[in-house]
């Protein structure tokens, strides 16, 4: 008699390689890391580099420990973070209902796609000295300005992704006599969960670009606020410090992103 394959060590061995594979991966990560710190820092200590335009990293390593030491460095780094999020919430979920409400009315979509694609083509930094005499120097205006650059591209994106459901299930449950509410709770919100979690990566970037524009523009704290201070009085080192800074927290914005995704996917 045959003997039949071992479809459980096979599986074992599957998982194994995925394993060594993420493994690989993340160690390739850190030791680019790894390897572009140390080679930022010894070709400032041998001269190789201006290390007065590029600066180096244990200066910069001192420039945020003298941030922290005066306490300025969470104060700086909390007001960044507020207007980002506080954006960022605001332009997914108002860009997700408007884009709804267009999905519902294919006339209004009509209507306004024109707009639409005029609004996205804006550079929206040119409205930055109108938002501010619109809405006030402030956070205000910061959250304002990203939520403009947000709010369009999630509009279009979740109206794509909306209009990208199956048409033959459409067809299926009107058939079966489903409302357009009914249609739109039990399968365009629900088909359209990996695009929204797309949408919401994509707004991670976009958002912190949004409010270190704001704070460009107008601000008195932020991270974007001491990279102007620090290009001003040629401070290169707290510009590199608060570049850094800046990374740190859009990564862990992005990390928080990808832990939703990964309980959404595990929950479906």
């Amino acid at each position: 008699m045959k003997k039949q394959p071992d479809y459980s060590q096979e599986h074992k061995k599957w998982l194994q390689q995925k394993s060594r594979k993420k493994w690989l991966v993340g160690v390739c990560q850190i030791s680019i890391l790894i390897f572009f710190i140390a080679f930022w820092e010894i070709a400032g200590q041998l001269g190789w580099i201006n290390t007065f335009i590029t600066s180096t990293p244990s200066k910069v390593l001192a420039s945020i420990a003298s941030l922290y030491e005066s306490g300025e460095l969470f104060y700086h780094m909390g007001i960044t973070l507020y207007e980002t999020v506080l954006g960022f919430i605001i332009a997914t979920v108002l860009g997700t209902l408007i884009a709804i409400v267009l999905w519902w009315s294919d006339t209004l979509r009509r209507i306004l796609d024109p707009y639409i694609v005029v609004l996205n083509s804006l550079p929206k930094i040119a409205l930055g000295p109108l938002i501010i005499i619109w809405v006030g120097a402030g956070i205000q205006s910061i959250v304002t300005i990203c939520v403009l650059i947000l709010i369009i591209v999630t509009i279009i994106s979740m109206l794509n992704t909306f209009r990208e459901c199956d048409e033959e299930k459409i067809l299926l449950m009107r058939s079966m006599g489903a409302n357009k509410f009914q249609i739109l709770w039990k399968l365009i919100l629900p088909a359209s969960i990996p695009g929204f979690v797309s949408v919401l990566k994509i707004n991670v970037g976009m958002s912190w670009v949004g409010s270190i524009i704001g704070e460009y523009l107008v601000s008195s704290a932020g991270l974007g606020y001491l990279i102007v201070y620090g290009s001003q009085v040629f401070k290169l080192d707290l510009v590199m410090a608060s570049t850094i800074l800046l990374c740190v927290l859009a990564s862990l914005m992005y990390l928080v992103v990808a832990l939703i995704e990964k309980l959404i996917t595990k929950h479906r």
